[in-house]
């Protein structure tokens, strides 16, 4: 049976823990904005080592997701949901059911989606219990969202090196890619036909020799990765990887990547600053999947076409946040989040119609 616990969190609209002991769930989701919209979010599965270290991983995604879908004018606002088990040992259909009815049970405040841990067959199982899940497979869904993200960091890496040099050719520039998991492979693949000078770290090593054989790129230990000597450094694996530490140790000239929460405090974007490195907000260039998600909850259904179209917005959008730092003698982190502020106090991209729902849709 389920059982919700409401936790009281300041700067968050609403935080619930919920369990269910006959199927083994342990979940928070946490809503954090809905200035703009309905709050969404991924469904994130992983064996956290407390219910501590879960929570605080909830509320910095959830608060991450107001500022992205805020920057992307998606008429959504920011939540997030996870659920504390080992995705390859833990989950089954009974407990993803529990959480459905979980989201269910919030009545569209939270509208989840895929993340790590989570895939589409999961969430194909989560929807038989509630509507509110979106990035499903199948012709009305809009399936894997890691595509339309990779080709968001690769317009925000354009638009870098534009502002560092006047041009935003890839030919010759030299791109370390942290992570290569679904995103980053995608990534690695669009950056080498542009013509960068790769170089790669993961902790799956036989990834990594994949595209080392076929000499695609060159690899680096992951403990190395963050102070090779590089005109672009692409974080795209856990957050929170640029501190007062690493950031002391660069050798980019900026940084444009996927991970979530890259600054361990928003205030090391002013670090960035100081050391003459031009820092890509990820919250938004990192926009892309959601992006892809949103299109398929649109009245018309989902479009490739105008999601790649919106995600292609991300190159002027970049520019416009650096633009709004120089101007402003502040880091492009800070710039970013005086733009969300302003939105968010002005309803700028407020959702003016409900969501339609593809998984109440297939069902029907």
């Amino acid at each position: 049976m389920l059982n919700y616990q409401e936790l009281s969190i300041p700067g968050f609209e609403q935080v619930v823990k919920i369990t269910d002991d006959t199927v083994g769930l342990r979940a928070i989701i946490a809503i954090h904005d809905t200035r703009l919209g309905p709050g969404l979010g991924g469904i994130r599965i992983f064996p956290y080592p407390s219910e501590q270290e879960a929570l605080k991983d909830v509320l910095r995604l959830a608060e991450g997701m107001t500022y992205k879908s805020a920057m992307a004018q998606s008429g959504f606002g920011g939540a997030k949901g996870v659920i504390i088990a080992d995705p390859n040992r833990d989950k089954s259909p009974s407990l993803l059911r529990a959480f459905g009815k979980a989201i269910n049970g919030l009545k569209g405040r939270y509208i989840g989606s895929k993340d790590s841990g989570c895939d589409s067959k999961d969430l194909t199982i989560i929807a038989k219990d509630t509507k509110y899940v979106c990035g499903m497979p199948g012709s009305l869904g809009s399936g894997d969202p890691s595509p339309f993200t990779a080709w968001g960091i690769v317009c925000g890496i354009k638009a870098t090196l534009k502002t560092l040099d006047g041009s935003s050719s890839l030919r010759g520039k030299t791109i370390a890619i942290q992570g290569i998991g679904h995103v980053g492979k995608e990534l690695l693949r669009h950056l080498f036909w542009e013509g960068a000078q790769l170089i790669i770290c993961d902790v799956d090593r036989e990834l990594v020799s994949f595209y080392t054989d076929k000499k695609m790129a060159i690899s680096v230990p992951p403990e190395e990765i963050l102070s090779v000597p590089c005109d672009i450094l692409s974080p795209n694996a856990m957050g929170g990887v640029l501190n007062p530490q690493t950031i002391d140790s660069l050798q980019c000239r900026g940084i444009a990547g996927a991970a979530n929460n890259q600054l361990s405090e928003p205030k090391d974007g002013e670090l960035l600053m100081k050391r003459e490195i031009l820092y890509a907000p990820d919250f938004v260039i990192s926009a892309g999947g959601l992006i892809n998600v949103l299109c398929e909850l649109s009245r018309g259904g989902y479009s490739a076409v105008i999601a790649r179209d919106m995600v292609d917005r991300i190159y002027d959008q970049l520019l416009d946040v650096y633009g709004v730092a120089r101007k402003r003698s502040t880091s492009p982190n800070q710039a970013a989040m005086d733009i969300v502020h302003h939105r968010l106090q002005q309803s700028i991209g407020r959702r003016e119609s409900s969501p339609c729902f593809q998984a109440a849709v297939s069902q029907s």
